[in-house]
C-alpha cells in the first residue's frame, strides 16, 4: 500500500517501506536532491527538511512519521529564477563554499524566519546549533540569514 506524503505543498504516493528513511524517500523516489546525505544519524544538519514548520533532520525521520504532515524540501521555498530571499543572501554574502551543507542550514534558517521573522544573532546561532559547515564560512552564514530577515521586513 502505497503512502501519502505532502512534499512542497505537492501530494505523491509512494510505494516503500514505512520505515525507510524520509531522506531516502526524498533523494530516491521523489527525486528532490536537495536534502543531503551527511552523516545519517541526525546530528549534522545535511539533511534538513522542514516538516510542519520544524526544522527536522529527514534522515532520522521515517516515512510513516512524515505521512499526513506538510513537508517543505529546499526545492520548494524557490527556484533560480525566483530564489527566496534566504537563497538570495545566500548568494550574496557568498555563504556557500562547497556547497554540502548549505540546503540543510537554508531550511533551518527558513524555519527559524518563519516562526521569528527578527530573530537577533544569539536566535540563529541557537537555531543552527544542529548544523554543521567544515568550511568556515560561520560568519558569511550569519550574516546571510540577518540579511534576509532584514529584507523580509
Amino acid at each position: 500500500m502505497a503512502t501519502i506524503l505532502t512534499v512542497n505543498g505537492r501530494e505523491y504516493a509512494v510505494d516503500a517501506d514505512g520505515e525507510t528513511p524520509l531522506l531516502y524517500v526524498l533523494r530516491n523516489d521523489l527525486n528532490l536532491k536537495g536534502a543531503r546525505f551527511g552523516c545519517g544519524e541526525g546530528q549534522c544538519g545535511a539533511c534538513t527538511v522542514v516538516i510542519d514548520g520544524k526544522a527536522v533532520q529527514s534522515c532520522d525521520i521515517t516515512l510513516a512519521a512524515a505521512a499526513g504532515r506538510s513537508i517543505t524540501t529546499i526545492e520548494g521555498i524557490g527556484s533560480t529564477e525566483q530564489p527566496h530571499p534566504l537563497q538570495s543572501a545566500f548568494i550574496d554574502e557568498q555563504a556557500a563554499q562547497c556547497g554540502y551543507c548549505s540546503s540543510g542550514i537554508i531550511m533551518t534558517a527558513y524555519a527559524l524566519l518563519e516562526r521569528n521573522p527578527h530573530p537577533d544573532e544569539a536566535e540563529i546561532r541557537a537555531a543552527l546549533a544542529g548544523n554543521l559547515c567544515r568550511c568556515g564560512t560561520h560568519m558569511r552564514i550569519l550574516r546571510a540569514i540577518a540579511r534576509a530577515a532584514r529584507a523580509s521586513r
